[in-house]
């Protein structure tokens, strides 16, 4: 997905913007977990697609957060990808959005009943 520092960015500005500065306090499992090593269980993947939906909806409706860094401004130009909110905002290695893959990868880990490891 990129690096810890790339999943830092998002989990910043939701905790900003949409957590009033209280980290934690409305995506817990999203925003409270380590960004080292360690694992979402396969309950919290249920905790986190939900959280993660939620978020898309929100962040879809706020306007759009620049890049923080130059590979991100590289990749989306390389694809022609011109974020239209702040959803779009975020986005992974591939060019695509950072969150969307994370709550596919969310539900998918919740469906096989499979931790989700950092590493």
């Amino acid at each position: 997905m990129g690096s810890y520092a790339d999943f830092g960015e998002p989990r910043d500005y939701v905790t900003r913007e949409l957590e009033g500065g209280k980290q934690g306090s409305r995506f817990p499992t999203f925003i409270l977990h380590s960004d080292g090593d360690g694992e979402w269980s396969a309950a919290e993947c249920q905790t986190l697609r939900d959280e993660l939906t939620t978020l898309a909806t929100e962040l879809n409706a706020r306007p759009v957060v620049a890049f923080t860094s130059e590979w991100q401004r590289n990749v989306a130009k390389s694809i022609g990808r011109v974020p239209k909110n702040a959803f779009e905002s975020f986005i992974d290695v591939d060019g695509e959005f950072l969150l969307e893959r994370l709550r596919w990868l969310a539900d998918f880990a919740y469906r096989q009943q499979s931790p989700i490891l950092f590493q």
